[in-house]
């Protein structure tokens, strides 16, 4: 799936985080717990180099409890790296993150030298609710849909600890296609940038791969599909999304089944693994290097006509 929203606030947030790249001692990534890998952006790794880092898996209420925890072990396996899984019903963890910090910057945290954190998560994550959260008062700018955040705010939390917000980042190009889907899926992508139906397809596939029986208990469904369009047609009959001539609204369909998912109406759920990541991770890069070193040929072939 091909994502083509990259608004031009977010390329000058990247600006200004390598900008301010020298006075930050560590980062603070919220991630999807849905899709902690497809929620992650792969350029804060190399923007942040060696500096610390807390992996935020937020929304555990809507993921997988058992993936959630295999996530955390994977995810800590790179250096400088902690995780902590949580929702944002769970207040109490506010001190967990600031007393997290102060073990990974030990050498700061004091009034004079305090320690500066840059927050960072891709568009819905729930970053700026977690601001609020940390700082215990309104301060972030929160919202139900993407790209809220759009501009660097220097928040003080106390405990001597200063926190640099940043707009919610995707990155110009997800070369996996997985991820662009599973992205859209969880709502990180603006539904005006999206097909419903596209990603609705993708999400049954899923579902019916790990769960038929809880798609067919929660829609009635007296039979199992067989397929992604079948069950669309079992549920869109049911709901009574049709158009004229008794067919299936597909659009209608997929919108209100895309509403379910993000809801929780089918229950937690992740839709990656990291098992499934590394095969993920070294298919995309045969694919790209294919792709370049196809490219790379019709440059010498076109070089060699002239």
């Amino acid at each position: 799936m091909s994502i083509n929203w990259y608004p031009g606030h977010m390329h000058k947030a990247q600006k200004e985080i390598k900008k301010r790249l020298p006075e930050v001692d560590m980062f603070i990534e919220v991630l999807d717990a849905r899709i902690p890998y497809s929620s992650e952006n792969p350029m804060l790794a190399d923007i942040r180099g060696d500096k610390p880092c807390i992996k935020i898996l937020n929304k555990t209420d809507l993921a997988d409890e058992a993936l959630t925890k295999e996530w955390q072990q994977y995810l800590e396996q790179k250096q400088n790296t902690k995780t902590l899984a949580l929702n944002l019903h769970q207040t109490n963890k506010s001190e967990q993150i600031i007393s997290l910090c102060k073990k990974l910057v030990p050498s700061k945290g004091t009034k004079i030298s305090p320690i500066t954190c840059l927050i960072t998560g891709i568009p819905n994550v729930g970053k700026s609710t977690l601001i609020n959260i940390l700082a215990g008062r309104s301060i972030a700018k929160t919202g139900n849909e993407p790209a809220v955040t759009q501009t660097q705010q220097r928040i003080d939390l106390g405990n001597n600890v200063i926190l640099f917000d940043t707009p919610g980042l995707l990155w110009p190009k997800v070369e996996n296609q997985d991820s662009g889907y599973r992205l859209a899926v969880t709502g990180a992508i603006k539904d005006t940038a999206i097909e419903y139906d596209d990603i609705a397809y993708y999400a049954a596939k899923h579902f019916m791969e790990k769960n038929i029986d809880k798609l067919c208990e929660q829609y009635s469904l007296e039979e199992k599909p067989r397929h992604e369009t079948e069950f669309f047609e079992f549920i869109g009959k049911k709901r009574g999304a049709l158009v004229s001539g008794g067919k299936v609204d597909i659009n209608r369909i997929s919108a209100i089944f895309i509403h379910d998912i993000r809801s929780g109406v089918l229950g937690p759920f992740t839709l990656e693994t990291p098992t499934q990541i590394e095969v993920e991770i070294t298919n995309t890069a045969k694919r790209i290097a294919k792709k370049l070193e196809h490219k790379a040929e019709r440059k010498k072939q076109f070089k060699s006509k002239r």
